[in-house]
């Protein structure tokens, strides 16, 4: 089915950093192994007043995904959509990062069986979560659960895909443009002799790999005489592993480097700015919620996880849930997009842009097909 998203909302939350210090409702999950309302995974556990009383008329259960909040990109993106929701209807919530994948099961059903509160809506971010949620979802079919990256077709489970593949292509064109001009801006610059690119990936996964075929083919739409070498940390929360992973690819005469990392990719950023190259950010512009690195950052691959959790809380809250909904966001939608640096964006040639501009175009109208496995690319 198609997605009504509020088009001035994605120009609202898109790109703001994450809030530290939330406000969340009593009861649910007490054994999360991680952190509960009011912790923004900085070890701060103060809550800020969001005009809750204990009494809000919605309540909902947020289980983030591996890495949890902190990240700067997926998980944040996920807790900025709740906290709009929250300014925006009465709305009250509570929040559990997993410590590792066999607590999706566990917390899943501690917010589905709670009663005190009781759960209005269940968000399960990330595509780890759905093998716990197929087993979860049938026993509680009068529960009400998102899921975010991935779909399961079960009546009570309204599901959120999106075409990482098509915004990844976007960046790889870019990536490609520039690595075969002299370019400059910020700390970084490109090299004259440079053959090469990067992807770095966080954990090697079916989700990942579309990010990794939409950035090659971008690339090789572009260029056949420019490669893409690819690297996987195996966690998305490794910074070290991150810079380790793209300081070998700039070592190797890569221009510039994307990563779909979560927080690992912060390792990225560090690496090009030690070799004075450039990067690509994932999920959230990056380049304004890791500003220390804004002077290398190109371009962000944008996802709007916030508004596919805000739209998902809006339905509960209008007593209109699309359980058994499984929407599939992409350039078209403006459920994923190339954004540009906040610091070194607007040195980006306009024939560049122009480019970009039309390739996105041409994806929309289907005169560009783009692959979401790298061994079709």
């Amino acid at each position: 089915m198609g997605s009504d998203f509020d088009r001035r909302r994605f120009l609202q939350v898109a790109g703001i950093a994450g809030v530290a210090g939330l406000a969340g409702c009593t009861g649910g999950p007490e054994d999360d192994g991680g952190n509960g309302a009011g912790d923004d995974g900085s070890g701060d556990d103060s809550a800020s007043d969001d005009g809750d009383d204990g009494t809000a008329e919605t309540n909902v259960g947020m289980v983030y995904a591996l890495g949890g909040l902190g990240d700067e990109s997926f998980n944040d993106a996920a807790q900025r959509g709740i906290i709009d929701a929250a300014e925006d209807f009465d709305v009250s919530y509570d929040e559990s990062q997993p410590a590792d994948a066999g607590e999706f099961s566990q917390l899943q059903r501690l917010y589905a069986e709670s009663t005190d509160p009781d759960y209005d809506l269940v968000s399960c971010i990330g595509f780890a979560q759905l093998d716990a949620l197929s087993e979860v979802a049938p026993d509680f079919p009068e529960q009400n659960f998102m899921l975010v990256d991935d779909n399961l077709d079960e009546p009570n489970v309204a599901s959120y895909e999106f075409k990482e593949e098509e915004g990844s292509f976007l960046v790889g064109a870019l990536a490609a443009l520039l690595s075969s001009r002299s370019f400059s801006a910020g700390a970084g610059e490109t090299a004259s002799d440079s053959t090469n690119v990067g992807f770095v990936g966080g954990v090697d996964a079916p989700l990942i790999r579309r990010f990794q075929a939409g950035y090659e083919a971008g690339v090789d739409y572009v260029s056949d005489d420019i490669d893409v070498i690819t690297s996987y940390v195996g966690d998305f929360a490794d910074p070290s592993g991150g810079q380790e992973a793209a300081l070998s690819m700039y070592e190797s005469g890569a221009d510039v480097v994307y990563h779909a990392a979560g927080g690992s990719g912060v390792g990225v950023f560090q690496a090009a700015q030690d070799q004075g190259r450039f990067a690509i950010g994932v999920d959230s512009d990056q380049s304004l919620t890791e500003p220390d690195f804004a002077d290398v950052i190109l371009a962000s691959m944008v996802k709007r996880v916030d508004s596919a959790v805000y739209e998902s809380v809006e339905n509960v809250v209008n007593d209109e849930f699309q359980g058994g909904s499984q929407v599939e966001l992409g350039l078209e939608d403006e459920g994923v997009s190339c954004v540009y640096g906040d610091g070194i964006g607007d040195e980006i040639p306009e024939e560049v842009k122009t480019e970009i501009d039309e390739i996105r175009d041409g994806i929309i109208a289907g005169d560009i097909v783009v692959p979401d496995d790298p061994d079709d690319v």
